[in-house]
């Protein structure tokens, strides 16, 4: 049984404001909209936000937030318990236990999903139930969280915001490795994190797609991210691409690569964090997803160039997770490629 709850007219506007984000790069990101929606909603208000201590830097220079660090489920269990509540309303989008009690020690009121527990979801004001596996959008689903409270949606589109610095920083990298003189630039995220690696498209098809690309736009380079996790595909791709490509996977910090993505022409890659850092600027970008999680589950959304590739048997009996991702064709991939770029390159891409 969840709790209830509802504002009354006459309630106060919180003046400190705590949200809990401790998950992976892309569902810290899609919480940002209920952050943007939070912070336009109570202007006036200082808002912290916690993230996993190796995610929490995607919430930096967010419009509206004061102060970002972290916290894990470990350090959680020895935090706030001095007493005083220094939040006036705190959001947790995650389930863990250890997390909520947190909150709920730190803040006057919090807002979170149902935990499946009595006695923790009796004292969440409201404990707002969660909607069936897979039937909404990740980013709707935690905007349900200030939707709870009154507050309304202020747009849909994930948010990542870096620093003039970071651009520079990004914009002389370019420089020292003789791309600034090169286009389109494309970005490539060719792996998935080790227990998702079946959204992985094969690494062969990347080296085709890069050849066809070549052919058409023969000054056109290509950067390939990832982390140090990924070195076999990427290392492998960037031996196959040669003097066309320059390999940063592994090399940079996750603004460092999002201030490089920043600056691309292109981006192509499968369903991943970085993909969705990518989705934060307004560059055209083609994604693969897998039948597991669709492009309707975790696509981008409110973006003004973004071509989505769902895997063929999405909707089907014979999605599973040896649902191959070779099934979408170089082919397909390129005629995207193509729309995104012949509108920017179109003398250079002439056939």
């Amino acid at each position: 049984m969840t709790s209830e709850y509802k504002p009354s007219v006459t309630e106060a506007a919180p003046r400190s404001i705590l949200f809990i984000i401790v998950s992976r790069i892309g569902d810290s990101l899609f919480a940002t909209p209920a952050i943007r929606a939070v912070a336009r909603a109570y202007p006036q208000a200082k808002i912290t936000v916690l993230g996993h201590p190796k995610r929490a830097e995607v919430f930096q220079n967010l419009p509206g937030v004061t102060r970002v660090g972290s916290i894990t489920k470990g350090r959680a269990l020895l935090k706030g318990l001095l007493g005083g509540k220094p939040y006036d309303l705190a959001f947790v989008t995650g389930f863990d236990r250890p997390l909520v009690a947190y909150a709920q020690r730190v803040s006057r009121r919090v807002v979170a999903f149902a935990q499946g527990d009595p006695a923790l979801d009796a004292k969440l004001t409201p404990a707002v139930p969660l909607p069936p596996f897979q039937s909404e959008h990740a980013v709707l689903q935690l905007l349900r969280l200030p939707e709870a409270v009154g507050v309304a949606s202020a747009g849909l589109r994930l948010g990542f915001s870096l620093t003039a610095e970071e651009v520079l920083e990004a914009r002389q990298r370019l420089v020292a490795v003789s791309l600034s003189q090169h286009r389109p630039l494309i970005g490539l995220q060719v792996a998935s994190f080790p227990t998702k690696a079946y959204r992985d498209w094969p690494i062969e098809h990347f080296r085709d797609l890069c050849d066809r690309i070549s052919a058409r736009w023969p000054e056109g380079r290509f950067l390939i991210f990832g982390g140090p996790e990924e070195k076999e595909r990427t290392h492998w791709l960037a031996a196959a691409i040669g003097s066309r490509a320059a390999l940063f996977a592994g090399h940079l910090t996750l603004r460092q690569t999002a201030g490089l993505m920043s600056q691309i022409d292109l981006y192509v890659g499968i369903d991943t964090g970085p993909t969705h850092i990518m989705s934060a600027f307004d560059k055209p970008m083609v994604a693969m997803y897998h039948c597991l999680s669709s492009s309707h589950l975790t696509g981008p959304l409110e973006h003004p160039c973004a071509y989505l590739l769902n895997h063929p048997a999405l909707g089907t009996d014979r999605c599973c997770e040896t649902s191959h991702m070779g099934e979408i064709s170089v082919d397909q991939v390129f005629a995207l490629v193509e729309k995104a770029l012949a509108p920017q390159f179109p003398e250079q891409g002439a056939r």
